[in-house]
């Protein structure tokens, strides 16, 4: 599960390096050439099936280690106890819910569309025109306030998951520890508002 999501991690910044070009100012071109390069590369094909093998092994793995730890202890404690446990941990399984439904709707949007699984909208040149379907989805209020809250909690779930992928892996020192947090922090605030200032930069400073 450490290795998958460490691999995923990897993913978001490349995917948000991305997603940042639609906000170049010229009129999408810089994006969509990057779309272009991306759809025609064999490599970035195989990418994917890697990146989906991925996902489906952080998220069968979390569902089975939630069963377990219900199963551990069906009954909770009749008085709450203290521990130094964060909420970043302890609502892990919760975000990454929120964070899956998410993907799924992000998924029908774009990708499904890509695959030829969802018709391509009227508006779109294209099943390869992602600008101009960003554009319509961001202009859209109810979808960008999705977009702009999923992400928040990606961060809350990116904060703790950063730190705990390296202490899954044996890498827990006193030495080192506290910097791999102070990284994970980072990391976490720059991939959620990373991407939380798209749907904000379509919403209310785009001009088409």
């Amino acid at each position: 599960m450490a290795l998958a999501g460490m691999f995923l991690m990897l993913f978001l910044i490349f995917h948000l390096a991305t997603n940042l070009l639609m906000l170049a100012g010229d009129g999408g071109e810089s994006f969509q050439r990057a779309v272009a390069f991306l759809t025609a590369n064999p490599g970035i094909k195989i990418a994917e099936y890697i990146l989906f093998a991925a996902f489906l092994i952080h998220i069968i793995i979390g569902v089975l280690l939630q069963l377990y730890n219900y199963r551990a202890r069906p009954v909770g404690y009749h008085k709450s106890i203290q521990t130094e446990t964060s909420a970043f941990s302890r609502f892990m399984f919760h975000t990454g819910v929120i964070i899956f439904i998410f993907l799924v709707i992000h998924l029908i949007n774009f990708y499904f569309i890509k695959l030829g699984w969802v018709a391509t909208p009227e508006y779109a040149d294209s099943k390869h025109d992602f600008f101009s379907m960003a554009v319509v989805l961001f202009r859209n209020p109810w979808y960008s306030a999705i977009y702009f809250v999923s992400f928040i909690f990606l961060g809350f779930h990116l904060k703790h998951a950063f730190q705990s992928s390296f202490q899954s892996l044996g890498i827990n020192h006193p030495k080192y520890t506290p910097a791999i947090k102070v990284i994970g922090t980072i990391y976490a605030i720059a991939i959620s508002v990373g991407f939380a200032i798209i749907p904000v930069y379509f919403l209310f400073f785009y001009q088409a």
